[in-house]
């Protein structure tokens, strides 16, 4: 299996970086907007936070595997616990929240283009660290 990079697409980099930024600056607007108590705020602020990490992190082992760069069997399901737990964690918090429905629908699209866009990213700032320089810059 060829698992040498291949540089992404300008369009491509500048999309995840656009869906980065506009699912957690949503996530984050929405909280500060909020009526909710300040440690609410925290809880849903930690999740995110938490959700963005393991998800890198996910992205990383994966490719790390597919590469066969070694990946310590814990590390590995350490990652998926932690995006299983984030994910829980939000459902759980937004499941027992006094928000109306489109307000909890908000949320948990907002985290999940988070999520989505935070491993976008991470493939594509992976592809361009493993391209020799002067490929990168044609």
């Amino acid at each position: 299996m060829d698992t040498s990079a291949k540089k992404p697409s300008g369009p491509f980099i500048a999309s995840s970086w656009a869906a980065l930024l506009l699912g957690v600056i949503a996530y984050l607007l929405g909280l500060w907007n909020a009526g909710m108590p300040l440690n609410e705020k925290g809880y849903y602020f930690t999740v995110l936070m938490f959700g963005l990490f393991a998800a890198v992190s996910i992205q990383k082992s994966v490719r790390d595997r597919a590469e066969g760069i070694p990946v310590t069997g814990l590390y590995f399901g350490l990652a998926w616990f932690s995006i299983i737990l984030t994910i829980v964690l939000l459902a759980v918090g937004l499941w027992n929240a006094t928000l109306q429905l489109s307000e909890k629908g908000f949320y948990a699209m907002a985290f999940a283009l988070s999520l989505f866009a935070a491993i976008a990213v991470q493939k594509n700032t992976r592809d361009l660290a493993s391209i020799p320089m002067q490929e990168v810059n044609d």
